[in-house]
């Protein structure tokens, strides 16, 4: 039996998926917060394996190389190798570096520029094998990746977050960590415009979680004052950011600043989206892919943009229980089920 493990290895997560003979058995997703210090990987990789097991193939794709535990992205790409590697011994880990396929460990220093921040391409790969032409959504808890797929294959102007953030191909919103403050400079409040505290006192989760629109399991991170979450924990936290406390308002009103916050995150999704369609290299029946976390709001930007929706999980084979899971990490589940074809006996 063909028995692999794909690997996601970000900055604040760490997401695993298993595929035995192509079909996606569980995946996970763990707390991982870098910024706190690699010993964080070690951590999460312990936690993750007791509960995936372990492979004797792991096809490993990352952006955690972005950590400030590293100097440049290239000592990134070959510490957080090594680490994986170490921590996935005896078995095999293959690094993957989307242009130039899987590379051993021991050749990630040489193709740290593919191997850097590439999980997207994993992804908008494994698309293109079921849909000749796509636009793939992928909304994380940090980032959103939005990839033309055309001619069965990842149709993207830019491959480094460099010239991804500038062709609008990356854009710095996700569902649950983005702070508030990062996004509208004014907001609508009691009849006027108010500006913003410029402190992280409230962050998207509180938004969607005011909202009643966050997935169970999705805010993995402490909250902005270490307090509980919760809804009412959530309007205190977002009336701080325009100089208030929860009791100054009623709920409702608190409700509706929650929905500008959330729509202005939308029309930035959907503002880089249009951007990228307006290259013209899709036709206007080409489906929008929703994946990540955030796939709820994948799915509202489809309804708007006048594009079916296709969910990541229904381009896969997936078990019944595992199929919200493999779409929460589709960067994992694709790299798996990637390397399962590459290395199929």
């Amino acid at each position: 039996m063909q028995n692999i493990i794909g690997w996601d290895i970000g900055g604040a997560h760490l997401k695993a998926a298993r595929a035995e003979n192509g079909i996606i058995k569980d995946a996970i997703q763990i707390a991982c917060p870098l910024w706190l210090g690699l010993l964080e990987l070690e951590r999460a990789f312990g936690e993750a394996r007791a509960t995936i097991g372990a492979a004797p193939l792991n096809a490993i794709t990352m952006t955690g190389e972005l950590s400030d535990a590293f100097a440049t992205r290239a000592e990134g790409v070959a510490g957080v190798a090594a680490i994986a590697e170490r921590l996935l011994s005896p078995d095999r880990a293959v690094f993957y570096a989307a242009r130039s396929g899987f590379v051993d460990g021991s050749d990630a220093s040489a193709h740290a520029t593919d191997i850097g921040s590439a999980n997207w391409h994993a992804s908008a790969a494994l698309a293109g094998v079921k849909l000749r032409e796509a636009l793939l959504i992928d909304m994380g808890s940090t980032t959103t990746d939005i990839i033309p797929v055309a001619g069965g294959a990842p149709a993207s102007s830019g491959y480094t977050d460099a010239a991804r953030l500038t062709h609008g191909e990356l854009v710095y919103t996700g569902l649950v960590r983005t702070f508030l403050m990062a996004g509208p400079k004014q907001v609508p409040f009691a009849g006027q415009w108010t500006a913003l505290m410029n402190e992280w006192f409230a962050d998207m989760a509180d938004v969607h979680r005011i909202l009643g629109q966050l997935p169970p399991g999705s805010d993995m991170m402490d909250t902005s004052d270490g307090r509980e979450k919760t809804a009412a924990a959530s309007i205190a936290r977002l009336a701080r950011m325009i100089g208030r406390d929860a009791h100054e308002a009623s709920d409702a009103a608190w409700t509706r600043l929650a929905r500008f916050f959330a729509e202005a995150q939308l029309r930035e999704i959907m503002d880089a989206a249009a951007l990228i369609l307006s290259r013209g290299v899709l036709d206007d029946e080409a489906p929008i892919i929703g994946a990540g976390i955030g796939r709820g709001v994948v799915s509202d930007l489809a309804t708007r943009m006048g594009r079916p929706y296709v969910a990541f999980d229904e381009l896969i084979e997936a078990a019944p229980n595992a199929h919200e899971k493999a779409c929460d990490c589709a960067p994992a589940s694709a790299v798996a089920l990637i390397a399962a074809h590459h290395f199929k006996a």
